[in-house]
C-alpha cells in the first residue's frame, strides 16, 4: 500500500495573525480586525506565567452586542477565552479537523515552544488541505 505523506497543519494554517494587549477596548480591536480581514485575535500574555487568549468575533457579539454593552467601555480581556487550546504545527489536519469539531471551536491558534506561529479554522482545513 502506497499512502501519501499526511498534510500538516503548518500547511494549511495561516501565519497572518492579530497579537494584542487585553486591555484594548474592543471597538479598537474590532476596527483593527476589520482592516487586517480577520476572524480572530489572539490575546497576549501578561509576562512568562501567563497564557494567550483569543477572542473571536462570536465572542464579541454574545459579550458585547447582544447584552447591548458599549464596545468603547468593554476591554477584550472582558470577552476573550483563556487559555487558549492550541494545536501543534506537525499535528495531522484530520486530527485538527476533529479537535476542532469535538471542542465545537472555529479557530485555533498554532503554538510551538510557546510562541504563535499561526491561526487555523475549518475553512483553512479543508481549502488549503483537501483541495489540491
Amino acid at each position: 500500500m502506497n499512502r501519501q505523506e499526511p498534510v500538516r497543519v503548518k500547511h494549511v494554517m495561516t501565519s497572518e495573525f492579530l497579537i494584542v494587549d487585553g486591555l484594548m477596548m474592543v471597538d479598537q480591536a474590532l476596527k483593527l480586525m476589520k482592516e487586517n480581514d480577520a476572524r480572530a485575535l489572539i490575546i497576549d500574555k501578561r509576562d512568562e506565567n501567563d497564557e494567550y487568549g483569543i477572542a473571536l468575533l462570536s465572542d464579541v457579539a454574545r459579550e458585547v452586542l447582544s447584552r447591548d454593552r458599549a464596545p468603547e467601555r468593554v476591554n477584550v480581556y472582558e470577552v476573550m477565552s483563556k487559555p487558549v487550546v492550541s494545536v501543534n504545527p506537525e499535528m495531522d489536519i484530520r486530527y485538527c479537523a476533529r479537535l476542532l469539531n469535538k471542542l465545537k471551536f472555529t479557530y485555533v491558534p498554532v503554538i510551538d515552544n510557546d510562541k504563535v506561529l499561526g491561526i487555523v479554522g475549518f475553512s483553512a482545513l479543508v481549502l488549503n488541505g483537501l483541495v489540491k
